[in-house]
Formats: structure tokens, sequence, C-alpha cells
């Protein structure tokens, strides 16, 4: 399937497709009359040698149109004296805000986005399969996004549904007369190639132009996107190599006279510190950044001038030279539109080039690029206020619905620790709803790290009350709806699970899986690989597991996949499917509390860690 041609709009830039490709139409727009770039010294509305080309960036939107709560809804910052401050940040009315001041005196200027727009969102978003975020993020002018893998969490026919626009298959059109025009921006896929013919799903590049600047964009999610999302997202599907898919396109860009690039990667790192605005260039022991960007980085043609990644949620601005040796600014602005990234390109006119500099100028006064808080403190976007209302009129009949009471924050996606109360909450759910004989006759349950989306809020999102969970904040702590699957596994493949925690795909950055209560062992991180599980205190019940013995294990249908690196939970027989991951939740938080007898965080103490 390939890109329709995208509708006209009026805007302050033109953003034309890339010669070349003849299944995808030309992206147009309208230039504002006057504009200039800077003039020479001589008196004369000459075109100076170079132009500033502004560029803003964010990525991991995840449909987060209202402000994230709890943790999820703040960003580190180091003060002056070296503490860490937490600061409220996020929602896109502020988003839109910050975006549009920093536009201001910019007549080059550029909004690009480094995927996961949508995909794992909240309610608001989510129970309209984010046709509301696609809207929010056309009023904001975004210009260019790159897929990331939760744009494919439904498929390629509804990614392309997201660009091409059309109500949706089942569910319809959800406001009358109005039917869903899918995004006025392309969505870049270039290493996603469909297999049934070879050629890029999407379009893989895209050149922006004005009074003769041209920059081209090239757009990549992580090749190991399969891994990650369930097999029918994926469905009729190939993902390629990063670095060599950017190479080869930088190349045809190059050959069409397109000299300046800049490369949108669903991909990236962990910089030394959580604080957004840690200099990530810093030379001291431990500094810097690590993560499967930095080769990425390395790897990438010198054709490439910037690069704006994400992925793995994490704010950094910082300088990995490219094959050349030469400087080269690589960025990420944390997730759910909590920061943005201002990026000066400066653009030689006679060469056609981006000027490389390092990420500081001389005397580092003058950043050349910096992530920016986008604070809840300024005004309002009210077009996005408007958007929100509008969206939660329809929501609100299922959102407000209360499903259970809490004491405290339960944390879930908040929580650094490989232990985390609220995945100890889920587990605990799928176990107790898969455990009768006629559900299944589980005896543990596994929940996957990365499917817990957000915390337990104790504070009220709306008018429900503190401590009340609402149907909304349920579905935004699970938002996938994945069906639970109830398989045998051997004692020995149980213990292979484990270690694949912390082995393999999984050794440079481990995936803890969240384990049901009676479930113990002890994680030694002193250790490397497999042998970081110490499997002889893997016990269930104070009984040591038997290698030999069958076991009934309930899961969600993507670890049951074998998803993240799980091999051995793929590897599954006898399979019964059963309710949803959200039902069972909902079943538990109303099975256990009350407005009189909340239910508290549960206790951390079903792995011991070893440092």
């Amino acid at each position: 399937m390939s890109a329709t041609p995208q509708k006209n709009r009026a805007s302050r830039r033109v953003l034309a497709a890339a010669a070349g490709l003849a299944t995808v139409g030309a992206l147009v727009a309208a230039m504002p009359a006057g504009a200039q770039d800077k003039s020479q010294g001589n008196g004369q509305n000459k075109p100076a040698n170079t132009v500033d080309v502004q560029l803003l960036s964010f990525n991991d939107l995840h449909g987060n149109l209202e402000p994230p709560a709890g943790s999820a809804g703040t960003v580190n910052e180091t003060q002056a004296d070296g503490t860490t401050k937490a600061i409220p940040a996020g929602g896109v009315e502020y988003l839109a805000s910050s975006l549009r001041t920093a536009r201001k005196g910019h007549p080059y200027s550029i909004t690009a986005a480094g995927g996961d727009m949508v995909g794992a969102s909240p309610l608001l978003s989510g129970l309209f399969h984010d046709e509301p975020t696609i809207e929010a993020l056309n009023k904001i002018d975004l210009d260019v996004t790159t897929v990331g893998n939760h744009e494919f969490d439904e498929g390629a026919t509804e990614l392309a549904r997201l660009q091409n626009g059309g109500c949706h298959p089942v569910e319809g059109c959800y406001e009358t007369g109005k039917k869903f025009k899918g995004a006025d921006f392309p969505y870049l896929a270039a290493n996603v190639t469909s297999e049934k013919t070879g050629k890029p799903i999407l379009k893989p590049y895209t050149v922006w132009k004005k009074n003769g600047v041209k920059i081209g964009f090239i757009g990549v999610t992580l090749e190991g996107t399969p891994n990650i999302v369930t097999a029918n997202g994926v469905k009729g599907l190939k993902f390629h190599n990063e670095v060599e898919t950017i190479n080869k396109y930088a190349a045809e860009l190059d050959r069409q006279g397109v000299k300046s690039i800049v490369a949108l990667i669903h991909e990236g790192g962990a910089p030394a510190s959580t604080s957004y605005n840690y200099d990530c260039d810093s030379s001291g022991a431990g500094d810097g950044i690590s993560g499967p960007i930095v080769d990425i980085a390395k790897g990438i043609s010198p054709k490439v001038d910037a690069l704006v990644t994400g992925h793995t949620h994490q704010a950094y601005v910082c300088t990995i030279p490219d094959p050349a040796g030469n400087p080269r600014m690589v960025t990420s602005a944390s997730s759910f539109g909590k920061l943005y990234t201002d990026t000066t390109l400066t653009y030689d006119r006679r060469t056609k080039d981006i000027v490389r500099t390092s990420v500081k100028s001389a005397g580092a006064s003058n950043p050349k690029s910096a992530n920016h808080i986008v604070s809840r403190d300024q005004p309002k976007a009210t077009d996005m206020t408007d958007l929100i209302a509008r969206w939660n009129t329809l929501a609100a009949p299922i959102a407000n619905r209360p499903q259970g009471y809490i004491t405290a924050d339960i944390n879930g996606r908040g929580s650094t620790d490989p232990e985390k109360p609220l995945g100890n909450l889920i587990a605990d759910a799928q176990l107790e709803g898969l455990a009768p004989a006629d559900k299944g006759g589980a005896v543990v349950a596994f929940m996957n790290p990365g499917g817990i989306r957000a915390d337990l809020v104790y504070k009220a999102s709306g008018s429900e009350g503190d401590g009340v969970v609402t149907y909304g904040e349920s579905f935004t702590v699970q938002p996938f709806t994945n069906m639970m699957n109830v398989v045998d596994l051997t004692g020995a493949q149980l213990i292979s699970a484990l270690q694949q925690q912390v082995s393999g795909s999984n050794e440079a950055s481990p995936k803890i899986l969240q384990i049901s209560k009676g479930l113990t062992y002890t994680l030694d991180m002193t250790k490397t690989g497999a042998a970081r599980v110490v499997t002889d205190t893997i016990k269930l019940n104070g009984a040591a597991i038997d290698p030999a013995k069958t076991y009934r294990v309930a899961m969600n249908e993507f670890l049951a996949g074998g998803g993240d690196g799980f091999a051995a939970l793929g590897e599954g027989t006898n399979k019964l499917v059963g309710a949803s991951d959200l039902d069972l939740f909902n079943a538990y938080l109303a099975a256990h509390s009350t407005a009189a007898a909340p239910l508290a965080p549960p206790a951390t103490d079903r792995i011991t860690v070893i440092r």
C-alpha cells in the first residue's frame, strides 16, 4: 500500500514530496508573502550565503492529549546546586503553545517528530483509534514524522487509514456528519516494506522546500519492531536495518541535489542522567550516552546532518561523530509531549548543505540545539482545549465509570525498580482471574513491563474524587486490551524465560517481568547474562521450580507470542484464551476495593535484587 496525495494546506511552509516516488503524490503548501532571507550588509535585499533553519522536534507522544498524571507528567531538571527537581510538563494545550511561541521570528521553521505519535494511548485518544491525536497534530502544524513501533499496534491497514483518512472500518465515524480526514503531514517508513511488493508501505522520505532552501527527511523505525509488536500488527511486513536504509536513501537524495538531510529514527539511547538539561557531551567518567543509537549514529552516512530519535523516552542533546569524524547532533525529547527540541540548522546556499558545528558553539553561550520544557505555566492553546473538550464529551460515559479505590499512588511506568507495585497488582489480577479450572487453571502470571503505560494516581483526574480509579485511568495503564492466554510450560521453560529477562536481546537493557504472588527469586545484577538469575532461588509458593514439571502460566497474547525477546514463553502448549488484560484488571479492582476499604499499594518483595 502507498500513501495517497496529501491535501493542500495553507501554512508558512512548503513541504514537497521527493521526486521519483510514483506511488505517492506531492505535498505542497503555500508560502507566506514577503518571507526574506537574512540580507547582506550592503543595504540590498540580497540573500545571504547562509540561512538559519529552525528544526523543532518531539517524539513518543503516545496520544497524551491531556497533561499526563503523576510521575509520568514530570521532567527532571538539575538545579544550580546539583539537586534534581521534578517539574510538571506536557499536554497538547501547552505543547501547541510552546511550539507556536518558539516559531515566532523564524521564517524558516520545520516541525518534525520521531515516531510513536499514537498507540498505547490514554482513553481519550485510544477509545477513538487515535483520531483525536492526528487531529491535534494537524492543528499543531506537524510537518513530518517517522513511524514508530506503536504505529503498527493495529496493523498496516489502520496505519494507512491514519495517514489517508476515512472512518474506522468497524466502528465507523464517531461524529455525525464528520469524516476523519487523516494526517495532513507525511508518515515516513523507509525501512518497512511489504513482503508482497518489496516496496516501502509509506513514503521513505520527503523534502521540505522554501525559497530555494531544501532539506530532506528520511524516516525509519527500529529494525526490531516485530519483537515488540503483536504478530498481527506486523503481518505481511518486513523491517530492515536502520543504518543501511538511511544510507541508501541519503545517497538517493544526494543524487537529486538534496544535500541537507535529517534522519528521523525511532530508536534511541540512555544518557548518563535523567535530567533534561544534562550536558550529554560531558567528558567525565560514566558521562555521555549509551544504547543502540550510538552505533546507529556512528554508521549513518556523513550525508545526513542531524538525527532526531526516540523510543527510549529519554531526554538528550548529544554530539556523536559521523563516520568521517565530524560532529553531528543526536536529539530526543523525552515523551508524552513534555519537552520539545529546538535545533538550528545553518543552511549554506552555495553548497546546499548544512554547516556542521558541535552542539554548542564557541563559548557554549549559544547552543545549536537544546531541549525545552513544555511548561504548564504558559497560556493554553484554546483550539486544543476545544478539541479535548469535544472528544471528552464523547468519551465521558465510558471514561468516568468508577472501577475501584486506592489509598495512594501505585507506581508502574513511574517506577524505576525492577519490581513495580503496579506490576505486582496487574500480575495478581491476571492470576486471580485465570486460576479457576474453567478459566485456565493458572498457577502463576507474567506481565511485560513495557505494557504498563502509566501509574495509578491517587489524585482525581476529573470530578470523580481522590482515590477513585475510573475506567479511563485503568485504560491508560493497560491500553492495548490484549487477550489473556493460559498455556502449559515446563519448569525448565519457566527458568529459561526468567533468564531471558537479562540475557540475549535483553542483556544490555533488561526487561524484568512482573510476577504474581507466590513466585520468588533472586536477581544478581553483579553478574552477566543468564547468570544474573540465581536459579536455585526460584520458588513457587515456597517450593523449588521442578524443571520436568508442567505449570499452567497466564500471560497476555503478546508475551505468549514470544514478544520482548521471551522465546521460552512462546513455546507454550494447550493454550486457552481468556478475558482481556483490562477486564481482569478492572474486575480485580472491583473485587478488592470499596470506597470504605480502598486498596493499598502492594509490597514489592518478590524479587530480591543484588546490585
